[in-house]
């Protein structure tokens, strides 16, 4: 209750919901543009783990013990966020769990929610373990919380991104015995200087799908300061295929004011490394159309030529971010499967057109025909990237993996029926029956009547059998085109639904993923297609000729190089607005226009945009105690409840004329 206390006044409250400020100009800041806590070298190039030290062997256990303890019951997120539930189950948990010197139990808690998951994939018929990473999730997002309103302004802001980007390992501080006997191999693992096998939490929340949780007030502070880059950090992948890790930069606020005007780093940041993909999926997609307006069967155009080296750098880029952390979070991006389609196309036909200028004849194949397949995959990818909140790109992504998962599945089923009438078809062959279609044609007649298009299959099935044939060709009709399509119909609906209901929370699991994908410890992703080509040839074979710190240098002089415009815009608009947008501050009439004076609206929105006076602060603080002994009394007595009423009607009418003396004072 003293910690509760602490946060009761109106200023601590409006400090919770304030922006983070900029940083100081007397802080420390490094060479790049670091913001260095006291007790950090500024020239320290490998800042060692700060949080070798936490026990996470032991706290994972802990808190698994404390979750089986507690609930044995399956139950729903709605009951257990009921006060009832809150009171006898949540609160304790988190009082238990709470250490303002701990940052690796949020850690914790999703680790075992990813336990817990993977317990129910065994178990179909017990939904208590759903329940028990359920509560894990939500005592979670109650810690983190709990952080956040102890923890107000930057150092609340570092803090909270301690806990969620800083990298953790199950098996830290684990006794010797257990690491020897227990712990599984990972490979390839790169030297990271004591950083290696190392998880974040929010990847961990990304892998368990804790969309609770990552919507979270607290979680989204450092999601967006994260994809903004007002806090940089280096960050942890499984294998960079052009690693570069003489430096490691600790969780930091960025000052840009004071960073070099190139800075490669900038390079790594999720917005401007959205921006940039963008763009560059835009040259691929001109070079595409130019491509396909001037194609010629018989030999190779310059628009040709560039479209397969550029999208040989385009294919690598997107290899390489498979790689940084795996196949499960990287399909958790709202076009990864545009793009593994188009990757699959692309393959497809530069195999093809190879194999065609290998044999000396380019017009075999086709090559050109298999890549005109792409344009329905490429147009829409510019949508989802334009359009990453919309509820309609997102509910069509999930619908199109049930749609896939169902599809793939009545295939299966239905090769069966495809054997049997292509048998049939043979046997009616060799009867002398000349007009008995081939298996190609059956193919046709059973895609039609799955559509509901034709029933041409089932007027002609009497030339397979005049018994079996219309029997099997009716009973494919029942089962695909009734069966399947109305679970096909029902699964679409119902998926559609859930991503609805619950809109808010899937767009800011989608930012938070597109924010954990956009920050890259590769270096190949500093280098824009097709000179990530020529770097991985030239640069990974220097990686074994020169030391750490030579390769750290050549990197970063290519880098600079190569990128010199960009970092250039990066440099100039972030010393303008990076922080200042944050802070809502107004703008500069030179630069920047109001048009909020235009709107009839416009005062509500500026009313906010100043702290109000410390005299009107006070004055509202004795109105309204915000105390928690005021706001969570909830069995108050009536006589009391009227007595507190009268007495505060007393107090505001004393207030409000001692008001009209204050505002009668300040008028003269």
């Amino acid at each position: 209750m003293e910690r509760s206390r602490s946060h009761g006044s109106l200023g601590d409250a409006h400090s919770h919901e304030e922006q983070d400020a900029s940083p100081e100009d007397e802080e420390a800041v490094d060479a790049d543009g670091c913001v260095r806590e006291s007790g950090q070298l500024l020239n320290q190039h490998f800042t060692p783990n700060p949080h070798a030290g936490l026990p996470v062997y032991m706290t994972i256990h802990r808190v698994r013990r404390l979750i089986l303890a507690s609930i044995d019951d399956p139950y729903t997120l709605d009951q257990l966020k009921d006060p009832r539930m809150n009171t006898l189950i949540v609160r304790p948990l988190v009082d238990r769990l709470y250490d303002p010197d701990d940052v690796s139990v949020v850690y914790c808690l999703l680790a075992n929610r990813v336990q817990f998951l993977r317990e129910q994939s065994y178990q179909v018929h017990q939904t208590v373990n759903i329940a028990r990473a359920t509560l894990c999730e939500l005592v979670a997002g109650r810690v983190l919380r709990r952080f956040h309103e102890d923890n107000p302004g930057r150092a609340g802001l570092l803090l909270l991104a301690n806990i969620l980007v800083a990298g953790f390992e199950p098996f830290q501080n684990a006794p010797e015995e257990i690491l020897r006997e227990n712990r599984h191999l990972q490979w390839p693992v790169q030297k990271r200087g004591g950083y290696e096998r190392k998880l974040t939490a929010l990847e961990v929340a990304i892998i368990s799908e804790s969309k609770s949780f990552l919507s979270s007030s607290a979680c989204q502070r450092v999601v967006d300061a994260v994809y903004q880059g007002r806090v940089v950090y280096t960050p942890l992948s499984f294998v960079d295929i052009l690693p570069d890790h003489y430096k490691h930069k600790p969780i930091s606020l960025y000052d840009p004011r004071k960073a070099p005007l190139l800075n490669h780093y900038r390079l790594i940041v999720p917005r401007s490394r959205s921006i940039i993909e963008v763009c560059q999926f835009v040259v691929l997609l001109v070079l595409y159309i130019l491509t396909m307006v001037h194609r010629n069967h018989l030999k190779f155009t310059i628009y040709e030529i560039l479209f397969i080296v550029y999208t040989a750098g385009w294919v690598l880029d997107e290899f390489a971010a498979i790689l940084e952390h795996g196949w499960h979070v990287h399909t958790q991006n709202l076009w990864s499967f545009l793009d593994i389609t188009f990757i699959v196309i692309y393959g497809a036909y530069f195999f093809v057109r190879m194999h065609g200028l290998a044999v000396g004849r380019l017009d075999q194949g086709r090559a050109l025909d298999i890549l005109s397949i792409a344009a329905p995959v490429l147009l829409p990818r510019i949508a989802f990237n334009l359009m990453p909140d919309n509820m309609l790109l997102i509910s069509l992504r999930a619908m199109m993996r049930d749609f896939t998962v169902l599809t793939l599945l009545a295939v299966w089923c239905f090769t069966g029926f495809l054997l049997a009438l292509r048998w049939l078809t043979d046997t009616s062959i060799e009867d002398g029956n000349r007009d008995a279609p081939d298996w190609v044609t059956v193919c046709k007649w059973m895609l039609w009547i799955w559509f509901g298009l034709d029933g041409t299959g089932i007027e002609r099935s009497v030339d397979l059998h005049i018994i079996l044939g219309p029997s099997l060709m009716i009973a494919f009709a029942f089962l695909g085109n009734t069966l399947f399509l109305t679970i096909l119909v029902s699964m679409l609906t119902n998926t559609f639904s859930k991503v609805v209901e619950d809109a808010t929370a899937e767009i800011q699991f989608r930012r938070a993923v597109l924010t954990f994908e956009g920050v890259k410890s590769d270096a190949i992703f500093a280098y824009r297609p097709p000179f990530n080509i020529l770097a991985l040839l030239v640069l990974l074979p220097l990686k074994f000729l020169l030391s750490s710190r030579s390769f750290h240098r050549v990197n970063v002089a290519a880098i600079r190089v190569l990128n010199a415009p960009i970092l250039l815009l990066i440099s100039v608009y972030e010393r303008q607005r990076l922080w200042h947008a944050q802070n809502r501050r107004p703008h500069s009439p030179s630069f920047f226009w109001n048009f909020s004076g235009f709107s009839p609206h416009g005062d509500i929105l500026a009313v906010f945009n100043a702290d109000p006076p410390q005299a009107i602060v006070d004055e509202i603080e004795e109105i309204d105690d915000l105390s928690d002994d005021a706001l969570e009394n909830e069995f108050i007595t009536r006589p009391t409840r009227e007595a507190t009423l009268e007495s505060d009607l007393r107090r505001r009418r004393r207030l409000s004329s001692s008001s009209r003396v204050f505002l009668g004072t300040r008028a003269a």
